[in-house]
């Protein structure tokens, strides 16, 4: 468990507030809209390319870096377009963290599809906004906006304003 993970668990086990449990939320994320259209930069030990399936995967401290976006991750596989005209989209497994902003969110698998500007994060999936914290199984994130769509047991902490 990343220390980012086990603070924001201790923060949402004893703050003394409501908890609110649904099927999906919508919560932004980030504070700028992202351009998909900026260059990917990707940083890792090891790189490994297979030309006759069009794919390269980066391991080992894997960092990735759109615009004001970071992604980091274990593993990514890289698909590249037909003809080698850019990529398609990335597979990021293996500790997982997305930062925009001031957010950040954790999960065990990201799927960005670079065309349609979105990142899916499943399996465990934890996001931190300031003070914040909200988990649940998936969550969606249309960077043209800078929305995000979270589902399946989503869980968090409602502050009530409440001093007592």
């Amino acid at each position: 468990m990343t220390p980012l993970r086990s603070l924001l668990l201790c923060l949402i086990l004893v703050l003394p507030v409501t908890p609110a449990f649904a099927q999906g939320t919508n919560v932004a994320f980030g504070t700028i809209r992202q351009d998909t259209n900026q260059p990917v930069e990707v940083t890792a030990d090891n790189l490994a390319v297979d030309q006759d399936s069009g794919t390269a995967v980066f391991t080992g401290n894997v960092m990735i870096g759109q615009g004001e976006m970071r992604l980091s991750a274990a593993r990514v596989l890289v698909v590249y377009r037909a003809e080698n005209k850019g990529i398609a989209r990335l597979e990021a497994t293996g500790g997982v963290t997305l930062v925009s902003g001031p957010d950040a969110a954790e999960a065990e698998r990201a799927d960005y599809n670079i065309d349609d500007g979105t990142i899916v994060m499943t399996g465990n999936v934890l996001l931190a906004q300031g003070a914040s914290a909200l988990s649940a199984d998936r969550m969606s994130v249309r960077l043209s906006d800078g929305t995000a769509q979270m589902s399946g047991r989503v869980k968090t902490i409602l502050q009530t304003g409440n001093d007592n």
